[in-house]
């Protein structure tokens, strides 16, 4: 925004000097939005936002699960949670994704979205991927392997 002085006194302080009546300033242009600033939410966007809200609680709580008892979540009625859980790590990963393919061909990352929820379910998303490559670094160190996805007969989870 541009600004216009009714003054012609270099400095402000001289101007109401010389000129006390003359204290305001009057807008002479303003920058219009242009169509590449103009943020629509598309359907592949609203999608991330509300599976990476999902994904990344369910994430944390079954890194914690893993950590804590060596198994990852209990199926749960007709398998529901155990989905819940694998199709959480496939949102992550694939947000992750997303925004590396996008940073690799704009050189930013994933746009903020509304209110600024895409923005952080991709920092969200990079925070659990590091959280998972530490729990599973440490499950693997430690136990030597990493549960199953899928339980079978006389496994220590579940099976």
């Amino acid at each position: 925004m541009l600004l216009r002085s009714l003054c012609s006194t270099p400095t402000i302080s001289q101007c109401y000097l010389h000129h006390p009546h003359r204290r305001h300033a009057t807008v002479i242009s303003m920058a219009k939005q242009t169509d590449d600033q103009v943020s629509t939410t598309g359907v592949t966007e609203t999608l991330a936002i509300a599976g990476g809200l999902i994904a990344n609680p369910v994430i944390g709580w079954s890194l914690y699960t893993l950590k804590t008892t060596g198994c990852g979540l209990p199926p749960g009625p007709g398998g529901s949670i155990g989905a819940l859980e694998g199709v959480s790590y496939l949102v992550v990963v694939g947000i992750v994704g997303w925004s590396l393919y996008t940073k690799s061909k704009t050189g930013s990352g994933l746009p903020n979205g509304p209110f600024g929820l895409l923005g952080a379910v991709e920092g969200l998303s990079y925070l659990s991927l590091v959280a998972i490559l530490v729990v599973f670094g440490l499950q693997f160190y430690q136990q030597g392997s990493l549960p199953g996805p899928v339980p079978v007969p006389g496994d220590q989870c579940f099976g």
